[in-house]
């Protein structure tokens, strides 16, 4: 469903335990615990989905963010000269994510790899609707001989050049590795701004979880969470198996 055909803020809504109600466990043999459990469990989930449209609506409703001042230069797929204005195409929105695979690295992160990958499925939509470009520090002829190995086809690669986006974002630590980030740009007239940026950094992370964005971007870990053992402590995707 689309998230934009529910609007709490305008609809009298039935209230979520109401609705648990109606639901039926699609096999025959359930306790009495499972199904009341159950029930409680998509009480939640429907109160879930709910904040969840709220939100959305909350982050559509931003007022204007800073005009991105900086000249930030990058090189594109045809290896010209762009500036971030250009990045957008024809589209009003440019979404951005910077990948770990630097040229210090030997082989692109794996939660980043496993992140693109997913992204990969659905870009061809996805740049119906807005510009899409996975930025890295790497030249884009390397950063795009990984895509073919990974089969990705859908994806356009921008080289940054130069550290200043990646240094004044703080995506380079000290020992030279790198953090990723997902921004979200939009145009206003010849200029860019600041649409959205993913800012829960690692010191935000709630004891014994890894620091992530509300919602979670990754459908690796979405799929990990609706089954019994759940995405674990310990275990994260690797580049080969």
């Amino acid at each position: 469903m689309n998230p934009s055909s529910e609007n709490p803020s305008s609809d009298v809504l039935t209230p979520a335990r109401a609705m648990a109600k109606q639901a039926r466990t699609p096999f025959p043999g359930e306790s009495d615990a499972y199904r009341e459990a159950r029930e409680a469990l998509l009480a939640e989930e429907i109160e879930f989905r709910r904040h969840m449209t709220r939100l959305s609506e909350q982050r559509r409703s931003l007022p204007p963010g800073p005009v991105i001042q900086k000249p930030y230069r990058f090189k594109d797929e045809q290896a010209f000269d762009v500036g971030l204005v250009d990045l957008f195409g024809d589209k009003e929105t440019l979404v951005t994510y910077f990948w770990m695979y630097g040229p210090q690295r030997e082989r692109p992160c794996p939660m980043c790899t496993n992140w693109l990958g997913a992204v990969n499925g659905n870009a061809a939509d996805i740049k119906q609707r807005v510009a899409l470009k996975i930025l890295g520090r790497s030249p884009v002829e390397r950063q795009f001989l990984f895509a073919q190995e990974r089969g990705w086809k859908h994806l356009d690669f921008v080289q940054t050049v130069g550290d200043d986006y990646a240094g004044d974002l703080g995506l380079i630590n000290a020992d030279g590795s790198e953090n990723p980030a997902l921004i979200v740009f939009k145009r206003d007239g010849d200029e860019v701004r600041l649409f959205w940026a993913g800012e829960m950094r690692k010191e935000m992370a709630d004891p014994g979880q890894d620091p992530r964005d509300a919602p979670d971007i990754a459908s690796l870990w979405s799929i990990l969470d609706l089954t019994p053992e759940g995405r674990g402590s310990n275990w994260y995707p690797k580049l080969n198996y």
